[in-house]
């Protein structure tokens, strides 16, 4: 069934409902915030930013790991698990935070409005998450390399669900797998329900704060669950309607690993807009063009159908995928105008 339309005055009405609810969301923060401030706070101490619930915020301490939730002040940035923050504790195992510490790295994305907005902070390494169901996008993991590329962030491959490959879709799974592994790029192929590959993902992981991302339905949370046992994340099936999968995790969450390194487990998404970088950050995140940029005829080459074109030189004899290509022109075509 398509989905119904909204009328201007529709969409206006709901976006006025959702400000007035955010404004009073917003009031009862700000009373609150007075009232921690109007009595007896800590002295101020780092933590870690584990969780975000709007409003608030879960702060581990880390001067032994006790759990805090924080209000923010007024004046600091929107804040992302992940994120390294200065807090004073309050009376009752909750607490203000009154400084966001630099970043090392971070993760955006557009929201439905097209404004950007961090997802997690400080990671170093970015899992990208498929499974043979729901049927795997390569433009979707394109979306993801060009992210991570762009954010400096290490990339790490990851099909779950191995053991749902039969005849029916072994051939094109392998045709993706081998496009990727042909790039040079890292992939593992695991097991979540079934436990094999799970110790060569644990080293990958082990050592480094990751974070999971791709479609729903693709088997995030039960990763999460493997790797951790006693977590206990939500796990949800695939919609027998569409075919895809249904939304479990509803914000992202820190975890750590006994043997060291930290996981953190982010909602699952459909789509990845790309609107907040340009098109060259696109060419430089299709690690095939790199050694292409800069050689063909004209300066302004779009790579489309101009003579004498590196890029596609290299798709006639077989140097960059058709199908990369393909990602890399829906990609282009996706950017606004003024990139584009």
């Amino acid at each position: 069934m398509a989905k119904r339309q909204l009328n201007r005055r529709q969409s206006w009405r709901i976006e006025k409902i959702q400000s007035e609810r955010a404004a009073r969301a917003a009031r009862r923060e700000s009373q609150a915030l007075a009232a921690l401030e109007g009595g007896d706070l800590g002295p101020e101490q780092y933590g870690l930013v584990i969780a975000h619930f709007g409003v608030t915020v879960e702060v581990e301490a880390e001067d032994g790991g006790a759990i805090h939730r924080c209000h923010l002040r007024a004046n600091l940035p929107p804040l992302v698990t992940g994120d390294r923050v200065v807090w004073r504790a309050g009376n009752q195992a909750n607490g203000v935070i009154v400084a966001q510490l630099p970043r090392r790295s971070e993760l955006c994305r557009p929201d439905q409005r097209g404004q950007l907005k961090p997802v997690a902070a400080n990671v170093d390494q970015i899992v990208i998450v498929f499974a043979p169901r729901p049927e795997p996008h390569a433009n979707l993991i394109d979306r993801y390399l060009v992210a991570a590329e762009h954010a400096g962030i290490r990339p790490l491959l990851l099909l779950n669900k191995a053991d749902l490959i039969d005849d029916t879709n072994a051939a094109s799974i392998d045709a993706l797998l081998d496009t990727y592994r042909q790039l040079g790029y890292p992939l593992l192929e695991v097991s979540a329900h079934r436990g094999s590959g799970m110790q060569e993902l644990q080293a990958r992981l082990d050592g480094h704060v990751s974070v999971f991302v791709g479609q729903s339905g693709v088997g995030k949370s039960s990763l999460v669950n493997s790797l951790l046992p006693g977590v206990d994340t939500r796990v949800g099936a695939l919609s027998e309607l569409t075919g895809k999968g249904t939304h479990t995790t509803t914000t992202a969450r820190l975890f750590h690993f006994p043997g060291g390194g930290e996981l953190i487990d982010s909602p699952g998404i459909r789509e990845f807009a790309l609107s907040h970088v340009s098109r060259q950050d696109v060419e430089d995140g299709f690690i095939e063009f790199r050694a292409l940029l800069g050689r063909c005829r004209f300066r302004d080459c779009r790579h489309e159908q101009e003579p004498g074109c590196a890029l596609l030189a290299a798709l006639a004899d077989g140097r960059i995928h058709p199908q990369r290509m393909a990602s890399y022109r829906h990609i282009v075509a996706s950017l606004p105008e003024t990139e584009y």
